[in-house]
C-alpha cells in the first residue's frame, strides 16, 4: 500500500490514499498503542469499490508528534485537517478503541463530515478514578521497565485466549506496532485518554447511521459497553464478532468485513 505525508495542523501526518474516482470515502482510525497498518486487511477488502483511507495519529507509526499536548480533541483538529487537506467534504468514518474516541468526539463536534460511524471495541465512558489511576501506573511502569515489556503484557489483554494460540502473525505485528512507538508518545497518549470527556450524553444527538461491533471476548471494551451505546443511539446497530477480543478486526477479519462491507453498502450516499 502507497504511503503519503501531509503537513496538517501543524505537524506531518503519514497516510494511505486508495483513492476510486468517484467513490464514497472512508476513513479507518487505528487504536492505542497501534498504526495504520492494522487496517490493512480493512482496505484490501473495500478498495475496489471506495475510496479508503488510513492514517497514523500524531506520535504513532510515520507521523510525528508536533509541539502540542495531546489530547482527544487535537486528535480530531488533526483529522479535519487531514479532510480539508485532502478535499474530503463527507467520509464513513471506522474507529477502534481509541479510534472510536476519537470518532464519537468528531461527530459531537462536526456532525456535517460524516455520513455513518462504524465503532469497533471502543465506548463512551471517560475512565474513573480506578482508571486513570491504571493508566499513571502503566506511565510509571513504561519509563521503569520498557516498552517491551508494555508491549508483551498488552497483547494478552488485546487478543482473545485462541487468538493468541492461533493468530501468531497478527500477534507479532501488534508487538512490532507498540515497540516501534516511542515511550514519549505512549506516556503522552496514556494520558491524554485518561483526561477524554465523556460521550454517553451525546450519543442521542447522532443522526447518521452507526454500527457497533465488539469481539465477543473483548476485556477492554467488552459486549456490555457496546451494548450501552446500542441502546443510546437511534437505529444503530450492533454485531458481536465471535472468536475475537479486542481487536476483532484482526482476529477476525472475515466477521468484520462482511458486517462492515454490508453497512456501508446500505448507506445511501450521493456519489461525487
Amino acid at each position: 500500500m502507497n504511503s503519503f505525508s501531509i503537513t496538517v495542523n501543524n505537524h506531518i501526518v503519514s497516510y494511505t490514499d486508495n483513492s476510486k474516482y468517484g467513490a464514497p470515502v472512508i476513513i479507518f482510525i487505528h487504536g492505542f498503542p497501534f498504526n495504520k497498518s492494522m487496517w490493512n486487511l480493512q482496505v484490501e477488502s473495500l478498495l475496489d469499490y471506495y475510496r479508503v483511507i488510513t492514517y497514523d495519529i500524531r506520535g504513532f507509526g510515520n507521523s510525528d508528534t508536533g509541539n502540542e499536548d495531546f489530547t482527544i480533541e487535537l486528535f480530531v483538529k488533526d483529522l479535519v485537517s487531514l479532510m480539508d487537506a485532502l478535499k474530503i467534504d463527507k467520509t464513513f468514518l471506522c474507529g477502534l478503541s481509541m479510534g472510536g474516541y476519537i470518532a464519537l468526539n468528531a461527530i459531537e463536534n462536526y456532525a456535517g463530515r460524516f455520513n455513518a460511524l462504524i465503532l469497533s471495541d471502543t465506548h463512551c465512558i471517560a475512565d474513573t478514578p480506578e482508571a486513570k489511576e491504571k493508566r499513571m501506573k502503566t506511565i510509571e511502569n513504561i519509563r521503569k521497565y520498557g516498552v517491551e515489556k508494555y508491549a508483551d503484557e498488552s497483547i494478552k489483554l488485546f487478543f482473545a485466549p485462541d487468538s493468541i494460540a492461533e493468530r501468531v502473525e497478527e500477534i507479532a505485528s501488534v508487538r512490532e506496532m507498540i515497540v516501534k512507538t516511542s515511550e514519549k508518545s505512549l506516556c503522552n497518549t496514556l494520558r491524554a485518554l485518561s483526561l477524554r470527556k465523556e460521550t454517553c450524553s451525546k450519543l442521542k444527538d447522532i443522526n447518521v447511521p452507526v454500527l457497533i461491533m465488539v469481539g465477543k471476548e473483548d476485556k477492554i471494551t467488552p459486549p456490555a459497553a457496546a451494548q450501552l451505546m446500542h441502546e443510546k443511539i437511534n437505529d444503530s446497530s450492533l454485531k458481536i464478532i465471535e472468536r475475537a477480543g479486542h481487536l476483532s478486526n484482526l482476529e477476525n477479519p472475515e466477521e468484520f468485513n462482511d458486517q462492515l462491507k454490508k453497512f456501508v453498502a446500505s448507506v445511501d450516499v450521493i456519489r461525487i
